[in-house]
């Protein structure tokens, strides 16, 4: 049986997981950036403390603390559960067990929690959702989206995913999404049509392998860019 999850859940990366999965170089980090389904990532709190620019839009950010604690808690012990049970979808490399990918989780979404109500004064945490961005044209330089779109393909359609694509690179002259992948390590059933669609309308669009995988196979992201 295969990772699987009905819908998207609360689950979030490290700054350091981050700046692996979109190849961030110091010039990046430098750029205003926009985390798209960041999620209770610590990459905002994190990248806010170096000095950085960073907006998170998530409709999770809807609910307070104590709320999002809650929810954390209760789709940690599936998450944990479906990686124990199919181990062999995964690269233990840099996290090397299952005990150790809780306690990295849990470090990186406490992170999260411990910077959230402070984010939300400051208009880092914004409570919106794809395919509709409330940020004007061109308002960040880079934008990117972990773990979301082409990850949950089978609960997304492809309109979804191309209209939320469009709309990033509506906000951002630079759109990078990661992974490739869906659950279940199967090749995302969307990407091709999507940049067959996006270089028809006269996008730059590559897939480019990274420094991190933790799914196996799941080492590139798409990098969009206007021409």
């Amino acid at each position: 049986m295969s990772f699987t999850l009905e819908k998207v859940v609360p689950w979030g990366r490290s700054f350091d997981e981050y700046t692996a999965m979109f190849s961030l170089s110091n010039a990046d980090l430098d750029k205003s950036i926009l985390g798209c389904g960041d999620g209770p990532a610590s990459f905002n709190a994190e990248l806010t403390r170096r000095g950085g620019h960073v907006v998170s839009a998530d409709p999770i950010y809807n609910f307070n603390e104590d709320e999002i604690r809650s929810r954390i808690k209760k789709t940690y012990k599936e998450i944990v559960e479906q990686a124990r049970n199919n181990k062999e979808e995964f690269v233990w490399d840099h996290i090397s067990s299952v005990e150790e990918l809780g306690t990295v989780r849990m470090n990186a979404m406490n992170d999260f929690l411990s910077d959230f109500t402070v984010g939300m004064n400051n208009g880092r945490y914004v409570d919106a959702s794809l395919p509709d961005l409330p940020f004007e044209k061109g308002h960040f330089d880079i934008a990117l989206c972990s773990h979301f779109l082409f990850l949950y393909g089978e609960q997304l359609s492809e309109n979804f995913h191309l209209q939320s694509v469009k709309e990033l690179c509506r906000v951002s002259p630079e759109t990078r999404i990661f992974p490739l992948l869906e659950l279940g390590t199967k090749k995302s059933r969307h990407l091709k049509k999507i940049i067959d669609r996006l270089e028809k309308d006269g996008f730059a669009v590559s897939i480019e392998k990274v420094s991190y995988e933790f799914q196996k196979g799941g080492n590139k992201m798409l990098r969009i860019k206007h021409t």
